[in-house]
């Protein structure tokens, strides 16, 4: 699918010669019918339609599109050298490859036949994924710490409150907790605390009868009864508005829940985690975190270093991402360049893992050698960090605790990605729905 009539008789010439049959359309306008009749097994996906707009994001979205209408069908992009981040991102989002315009007839062939042959496996009966990420100690001395009160405290039903900068795992800290747990054989219930909006908290935590507001057709089970027998994981917890945490300790202290609109208490019997970047101590001191639910869920307090403090681990975290997205993404990287280790060391790592497991992930996939060596890396040799984007300081690695410096650094980042709020987000190192939530708070 490209709207250049001349790359389209190119490859209705070439693709032939491979290929049991081609199809070239000019525009999304056909897509929809042409999935249905020609039944392709690769779609090679231009990133650009219009003739006003070069931005990429057509072929991200339509990438998306199709993935959602045919699973099994593979989307190879097709884009100029200058939209290599995008095709990147369109990789990260589900895409099998990119090839760069002009292209390389051999090179073109050997991805399209590699999705060809893929699409046809995803025919065969369907094997399970790959599993969830797994915890990654090290060998730093904060880590053992950290694994010998894993070992005493997991087989317990202790509530533990992990604290620590974005990106330095607490949501896979919380699921080793789960997974060494008497309840690993129950569901684990992970909710976005800060991300729900105050007028469907309670819905979304205690659940709803069929009737209790406007749009309530059914009964709703909350995420209290959902984790019922297993762990309930609240991340974000400092982020709860104080008229909310009063109900929310309610719930906690009973082990029970009252439905919106319901008048039974339900018991639940669960173990809780919660996370958060923020100083809760700080927040009680400031009157915005109530005392009695910070005792309530700091039974165990487990705080995990940043990236910088455990810089021993640096290189065997690249080395298990890159092994990881060797495979995802089919790459012949077997190992790490002593130059791009050394920088991987030096950099500051302001987002942490999250960080560096991005910045593998975009090098893997960017690279054409079986060694991933500093140019690969593009690490921002002026700042010492991983982010290649003209950050300011501060404005990754956590958001900070004062109200009015968090505010400030939201609107700085939404001001330097024009608005684009999934952009501002990921500068910031939160989530959407976090950054949407936050937004709202300050009146964004």
């Amino acid at each position: 699918m490209d709207d250049n009539a001349g790359i389209r008789r190119t490859l209705e010439i070439l693709l032939p010669m491979h290929f049991e049959a081609v199809k070239a359309i000019p525009s999304p306008a056909t897509l929809v019918a042409s999935l249905e009749q020609f039944r392709p097994d690769v779609v090679l996906l231009d990133m650009n339609f219009s003739t006003s707009i070069n931005t990429g994001n057509e072929g991200l979205y339509w990438a998306g599109e199709i993935k959602k209408m045919v699973p099994e069908v593979e989307v190879v992009l097709f884009t100029a050298y200058a939209d290599v981040a995008l095709a990147v991102e369109g990789m990260k989002r589900g895409a099998f490859d990119f090839i760069v315009k002009p292209w390389d007839n051999d090179k073109l062939v050997e991805v399209l036949t590699a999705a060809r042959d893929k699409a046809r496996k995803a025919k065969a009966p369907v094997i399970p994924g790959e599993a969830k990420e797994s915890m990654f100690w090290g060998t730093s001395r904060a880590m053992a710490a950290i694994r010998r009160t894993l070992d005493k405290i997991a087989p317990t039903d202790a509530t533990v409150l992990i604290t620590g900068e974005n990106g330095t795992g607490k949501d896979v800290l919380a699921r080793e907790i789960h997974a060494r747990s008497l309840r690993s054989g129950k569901p684990m219930v992970a909710v976005d605390a800060g991300a729900i909006t105050e007028t469907l908290f309670e819905s979304e935590l205690f659940g709803h009868v069929k009737g209790a507001f406007t749009d309530a057709h059914t009964d709703h089970v909350g995420k209290f009864e959902q984790a019922d027998g297993g762990t309930l994981f609240l991340d974000e917890i400092g982020n709860i508005p104080l008229h909310l945490q009063a109900k929310l300790l309610r719930a906690i202290q009973n082990r029970s829940v009252v439905r919106v609109g319901g008048s039974q208490a339900i018991p639940v019997n669960i173990r809780l985690i919660c996370a958060t970047n923020m100083d809760l101590e700080q927040l009680v001191r400031e009157g915005r975190f109530r005392e009695d639910l910070f005792y309530r869920i700091n039974t165990v307090h487990i705080a995990l270093p940043p990236l910088r403090e455990r810089k021993e681990d640096i290189v065997p975290l690249a080395q298990m991402f890159l092994e990881r997205f060797a495979r995802k993404y089919r790459r012949p990287l077997t190992g790490i360049a002593p130059e791009a280790a050394q920088a991987l060391s030096a950099a500051r790592w302001s987002g942490n893992i999250r960080e560096l497991q991005n910045v593998i992930e975009k090098a893997v996939i960017l690279s054409e050698g079986t060694i991933l060596t500093a140019k690969d890396l593009q690490i921002d040799a002026r700042s010492g960090s991983g982010m290649t984007e003209n950050v300011t300081p501060g404005l990754t690695g956590g958001l900070p605790r004062s109200g009015a410096e968090e505010e400030r650094l939201i609107r700085e980042a939404v001001e330097r990605c024009n608005g684009n709020i999934s952009a501002a987000a990921k500068m910031l190192g939160i989530s959407r729905p976090t950054m949407y939530a936050k937004m709202k708070k300050y009146g964004l």
